[in-house]
């Protein structure tokens, strides 16, 4: 179902690299826009946090930025369809890069907020820590640690892991409503078991939402890199 689609021959206009990255994703049903619907795995609608890094953020041809070019960032999101296809809804997106955040609010209709973010290593064990400072969202903070605890697997084909982390787009809304799609193309995801310890997590209720009270499914990537279309009518 979410095998990669062909695009064509567009060429894509922005790249990324994203690194040492927590799945971490809860059965649990958000509410998302009227225009969009609930992807479902084996009836479940699942949200998940993924904390990351992004390094060598950049339009193509051109090097990355020396202030927006590397920054840690924090997604809350579910998964939705739309017109038939399958994709990403974020319900928020934190960053440690203002001009990241306004860039990525303009250009991709993105609800990026700006934050005071962290990530230290010891070892293979990542700190990672995150306060959102911008005033247009509410509060919300995430401190956790994690590490992968066993080798690469990739996902197979069917599994709840390639329904959760192999998606190829991502949907916005503009101002007025439409619906937007942004396309996105990388390798498989080297995918590897996780520990993590969320000492604190208000993100999700940020939005509102209570996780259930049972352990979340973890993998962690190690990295992964990215290219990414301009948005287009959904």
């Amino acid at each position: 179902m979410n095998r990669m689609p062909r695009l064509g021959h567009r060429p894509w206009v922005m790249r990324m690299r994203w690194v040492d990255l927590l799945f971490a994703h809860w059965p649990l049903r958000p509410l998302v826009p009227g225009s969009l619907e609930l992807d479902l795995f084996e009836g479940r609608a699942y949200l998940g946090i993924v904390p990351f890094r992004m390094e060598d953020v950049g339009m193509r041809g051109l090097p990355a930025p020396p202030v927006a070019g590397a920054f840690p960032e924090l997604n809350v999101r579910t998964y939705v369809r739309h017109g038939g296809r399958s994709g990403v809804w974020f319900l928020s997106l934190d960053a440690a890069s203002r001009v990241a955040v306004d860039g990525a609010r303009t250009a991709f209709h993105l609800p990026y907020f700006e934050a005071r973010m962290s990530v230290g290593h010891v070892r293979e064990v990542i700190d990672y820590r995150s306060v959102r400072v911008d005033h247009r969202g509410p509060p919300a903070r995430f401190e956790a640690r994690f590490r992968p605890t066993g080798p690469i697997e990739r996902a197979t084909s069917g599994s709840l892991d390639a329904w959760l982390t192999e998606r190829w787009r991502l949907f916005a809304t503009d101002g007025d409503g439409h619906v937007l799609r942004t396309e996105i193309r990388h390798a498989p995801w080297p995918l590897q078991p996780a520990a993590a310890r969320i000492e604190v997590d208000t993100m999700t209720a940020a939005h509102g939402l209570t996780l259930p009270d049972e352990p979340p499914h973890l993998r962690y990537a190690g990295r992964v890199d990215v290219v990414a279309w301009w948005p287009r009518p959904a």
